[in-house]
């Protein structure tokens, strides 16, 4: 081989290297603002459960619900698609997984409830419930650190709590039912791989500060890993999205979290009441509620932290009809949520689980041939009438890497389709070196 020929420049090398001086504390920030996905599982739902409602079998017991109320109102593959007007094609499918997961898997991420859902006790009452909400969790992991395989809905991949908010009114009852929880997991054998809090209702970003450091003298008492705990935030306040400052607080609030903040969870009913939006009209797709969510969407986009919708009120209960009606308005939303890249909601009554896997399963199901054959065509550099690029292979990589999580889509079939193993499609959506974390 010949000697390289020299092509003519202008600038000296001290001009590069003075420029990669000058912005290498701009590299740094980025790599730390913005380190891409986890890399792990995210549920496709929350339940929640008050924390004296909360019992040892209340999974199993969601998902024989689901299963009774499918049974009922939607018994086989046609009277589902016809409800939901599911593609003919799809129909047995989406059917027969649903009642799969509904078996194997009714819930995928559980939080028992101390806030809202719980309200204000006792606080001996409140110490007891605390303790109990310790004991079950660690006996649904096997009492261990390691989160089990599901099966037979007996465990969530994602178990944890709420807590009460850090306002002064319920700030020491929420740090001391949080301590008693987490003190009690560690006497039960440690912190679970698939442990999940919650922090609600934040309105200034040093509420997440406090949290913090709160999650630090924890570890610190008990020996563990920096950073070991992470929490969710809730945005359920107007101020939570923009400050008396003009500035979006939600993008301060990641800041202050100091890399723990793992998801941000909309709260419809109580942004939507911060809004002055009357009860009637509060909804996942109120003008307010995508105003919120769009500036969730971009001030999270890049930082690892995730989304999460919120929920509907409308619950299916009652006679056929009407269960008909809250299941099409329960679909519409999640599928809604799920094309505007909210790939998490709350579910609050076990009949919701029948169409939140309906739609989420649809959702993967019908777009898998075309994401899959696009995707080969980008490994393969070939043509067809989309040319891509490697931020587009990326999302589509993803697409699949979530179907194949929540057991939309199969990993033979898209071995079949792509020719890729899960291990491609994790280097291709920049997860390499992330891929199997649980938390």
């Amino acid at each position: 081989m010949g000697q390289q020929e020299t092509v003519a420049t202008s600038l000296a090398d001290t001009v590069r290297e003075g420029i990669g001086a000058a912005l290498a504390q701009v590299d740094a920030d980025l790599a730390r603002r913005y380190p891409g996905d986890p890399g792990t599982r995210q549920p496709v739902h929350t339940v929640y459960v008050p924390g004296d409602v909360f019992a040892a079998d209340t999974l199993r017991s969601w998902g024989d619900q689901a299963l009774a109320a499918l049974d009922e109102h939607a018994p086989d593959a046609g009277a589902l698609a016809a409800v939901l007007d599911i593609p003919d094609e799809l129909a047995t499918d989406v059917h027969d997984r649903v009642r799969a997961k509904l078996t194997r898997e009714p819930v995928e991420d559980l939080r028992i409830d101390f806030e809202d859902g719980y309200g204000p006790r006792p606080d001996a009452e409140e110490d007891e419930a605390a303790a109990r909400a310790a004991a079950l969790v660690a006996a649904a992991y096997g009492g261990g650190t390691s989160r089990p395989e599901a099966g037979g809905g007996t465990a969530a991949p994602y178990m944890g709590i709420r807590m009460k908010c850090m306002e002064a009114a319920v700030r020491d009852r929420g740090i001391r039912t949080l301590d008693i929880f987490l003190t009690g997991l560690m006497a039960a054998g440690g912190l679970p791989d698939g442990l999940v809090l919650t922090l609600p209702k934040v309105t200034y970003a040093e509420q997440v500060t406090a949290m913090v450091r709160l999650l630090e003298a924890f570890e610190k008492t008990h020996g563990l890993e920096s950073g070991r705990l992470g929490f969710e935030i809730q945005i359920e306040t107007t101020q939570a999205i923009l400050g008396a400052d003009g500035r979006a607080t939600v993008a301060r609030m990641i800041e202050a979290a100091e890399g723990r903040a793992t998801s941000l969870h909309y709260g419809t009913f109580d942004y939507s009441a911060s809004c002055g939006v009357s009860a009637a009209h509060q909804s996942l797709d109120h003008p307010v509620a995508d105003h919120a969510k769009a500036v969730m969407q971009v001030a999270a986009a890049g930082t690892g932290v995730r989304l999460s919708d919120g929920s509907t009120n409308v619950l299916p209960v009652g006679p056929t009809a009407q269960v008909h009606d809250a299941w099409r308005l329960h679909h519409g939303l999640v599928r809604r949520s799920l094309a505007r890249a909210y790939y998490q909601g709350w579910d609050m009554h076990p009949a919701h689980l029948p169409t939140r896997y309906a739609a989420v399963y649809a959702f993967y199901r019908e777009g898998l041939e075309p994401a899959a054959a696009r995707l080969a065509a980008y490994v393969a550099k070939a043509g067809g009438d989309v040319m891509d690029e490697p931020a587009t292979a990326k999302a589509l990589s993803g697409y699949l890497l979530r179907g194949l999580d929540c057991g939309a889509v199969d990993p033979s079939e898209v071995a079949r389709l792509t020719g890729l193993t899960r291990t491609d499609l994790d280097s291709l959506a920049g997860r390499v070196g992330k891929a199997g974390k649980v938390g």
